[in-house]
């Protein structure tokens, strides 16, 4: 290594704890703020993160979104449009993984806690998986099958987290009118 290449790896070592000792000196007052309580610093903070809060979506809008995604997924798959079934298939893990970071842990009836992580974890690591490998088979029956099988699986979470009147069944049309299911032309 070159003395001109030891003093510029030592100026980048010296600028990164730099800015990790800022930001940890930033850490430490914000921490610092929260933890002061009654102050107006305090008060503030508190205020403006609830203001932020108020401002974000809640975990039945990305589940929403996961309806959607699901449900163009069968109509993708029953048309052997397997493009577009992976496309809906990555959005509807996404937005699984969004509705879990929305909120990670929840109380059942009896104030049990579970853990939305866990289940997804569960769900991701056979079903889905399942999903993704008939998907990218291009088997239309392994498809139907893994697609009901991950709707039961769905389903379980619901029934876990006291909410089984939110049942679930393969659509009989798709969500988006718009979007044509046919595999394009010249594929």
């Amino acid at each position: 290594m070159t003395l001109k290449n030891q003093v510029r790896g030592g100026g980048v070592f010296v600028a990164g704890l730099v800015v990790g000792l800022m930001l940890t000196g930033l850490l430490d007052h914000a921490s610092w703020a929260v933890a002061g309580a009654g102050s107006e610093e305090s008060a503030a903070l508190r205020a403006e993160l609830d203001t932020i809060k108020g401002k974000l979506p809640g975990q039945a809008h990305a589940m929403m979104d996961v309806a959607y995604h699901y449900d163009n997924l069968w109509f993708a798959g029953q048309h052997g449009n397997w493009p577009l079934a992976q496309f809906y298939f990555n959005e509807t893990r996404s937005h699984l993984r969004w509705a879990v970071r929305i909120i990670p842990v929840r109380k059942d009836n009896q104030g049990q806690e579970v853990k939305l992580a866990d289940i997804l974890e569960s769900l991701e690591n056979r079903p889905l998986k399942d999903l993704e490998a008939a998907i990218q088979a291009g088997d239309r029956e392994k498809f139907a099958a893994a697609y009901r099988f991950t709707l039961e699986a769905c389903y379980a979470c619901h029934k876990a987290t006291d909410k089984p009147y939110l049942t679930l069944h393969v659509p009989d049309h798709p969500s988006e009118s718009m979007i044509d299911f046919e595999p394009a032309a010249g594929k």
